[in-house]
């Protein structure tokens, strides 16, 4: 995923980088590749806060666009402070060039993971970098379905939380007919198909 990602920043980098004449030539090519790892920096900064919904919701192109988004803003910001440090460009061009950048490029990863005809990147293949391969496996796609079609958030609060759960779990024993009844293991095996 790095090297798609990398491409990726280079095609969007010409004006906001290598064009700019208050970047030094010399730190063009490093610039590039911080903007890589904040990118995936923040997207891994926000999995291990808990957002995982968010994270899936943006890059499914469900997050409302990169225009507003905290996850996109978080990186933006971040990116800005690392060149500043790293590469002592001005707090106004390290502003200008990651507000310019960042949301270029996740605007583009968003579609391109969302075309059926690009190949170049997928929600499973993104979160299993992200994850270091935790995610091997799971059905993202049918994940977001079910998150963005509300059928996990059974409160309709925006998120997914134990109390959707317990909604479910409710739910579920409420339509158990006989043997287990409506115990709590009825409502269980219920959620998994048993009987």
């Amino acid at each position: 995923m790095l090297d798609q990602l990398l491409n990726l920043v280079k095609g969007e980098a010409q004006s906001a980088v290598v064009n700019n004449p208050d970047v030094p030539d010399e730190h063009n090519e490093g610039i590039m590749q911080e903007a890589v790892n904040s990118i995936k920096g923040g997207l891994q900064n926000e999995l291990a806060g808990g957002g995982f919904q968010n994270v899936l919701k943006t890059l499914g192109g469900q997050g409302g666009g990169v225009q507003g988004n905290s996850i996109v803003n978080n990186i933006t910001g971040n990116f800005a402070n690392n060149i500043m440090q790293k590469f002592g460009l001005s707090s106004g061009t390290a502003q200008s060039v990651a507000s310019s950048l960042i949301p270029s490029v996740m605007g583009k990863l968003i579609n391109k993971t969302n075309d059926p005809s690009d190949s170049s990147f997928s929600l499973d293949s993104i979160f299993h970098s992200l994850t270091g391969g935790q995610t091997s496996g799971m059905n993202l796609g049918g994940i977001l379905q079910s998150v963005t079609g509300g059928s996990l958030d059974q409160n309709q609060d925006g998120k997914v939380d134990l109390s959707d759960v317990t909604s479910m779990i409710g739910k579920a024993a409420q339509g158990q007919q006989g043997g287990l009844g409506g115990g709590i293991l009825g409502a269980v095996k219920g959620l998994f198909g048993g009987k």
